[in-house]
């Protein structure tokens, strides 16, 4: 019976655990044209598909004919060479949702969903100027400007809103930008 007991206390500690965590919000609306162009990457929660990546990240976003996203990933290496890497994003609902799917594999795998990470724009400036972006588990963020340096006034501000959606900002990695 004392088995029991623990299980079941240790079951709903579990369960209250993951409830007392908010569900990640977005912003109410992206304006997919408007966000087309580049983008410079400023932080990032540290990830393993990035890691040989020492500098000057950046993204670019081109809209397709079909109505999809064309993504162009760079950023350089040790060595001094860069690198790329070119996928394809798609919305997730109507055309002002600001939750997308990007891919980075092969065509032909994309019937398969877990080739598609989700890419949700959570905070957004009104002048397209910077972003973060991130995914419903906050697993990763990726804080983007459309300049490789940002106003910090504006960048402190949004690590505010940040840690209010429940990130811990001091887990970003500053990316080195043009040396």
């Amino acid at each position: 019976m004392k088995n029991i007991l623990v299980a079941t206390a240790l079951y709903l500690g579990c369960l209250t655990a993951f409830a007392g965590e908010t569900p990640l919000t977005t912003i109410p609306a992206l304006d997919v044209p408007r966000y087309m162009g580049t983008w410079y990457e400023i932080a990032k929660f540290p990830n393993w598909f990035q890691k040989k990546c020492v500098a000057d990240a950046r993204a670019e976003y081109r809209l397709t004919t079909d109505g999809k996203v064309q993504v162009i990933n760079r950023c350089r290496l040790e060595n001094g060479d860069t690198t790329e890497a070119i996928g394809v994003a798609r919305q997730v609902g109507e055309a002002t949702s600001p939750k997308l799917e990007v891919r980075f594999a092969p065509a032909w795998l994309s019937f398969i969903p877990l080739v598609w990470g989700n890419y949700w724009v959570i905070d957004l400036d009104d002048a397209y100027q910077l972003v973060a972006v991130s995914e419903p588990t906050r697993d990763y963020l990726w804080i983007l400007s459309r300049t490789p340096k940002v106003d910090a006034k504006a960048y402190e501000a949004l690590l505010a809103r940040l840690t209010a959606k429940g990130f811990d900002t001091r887990k970003l990695e500053t990316t080195r930008q043009g040396d």
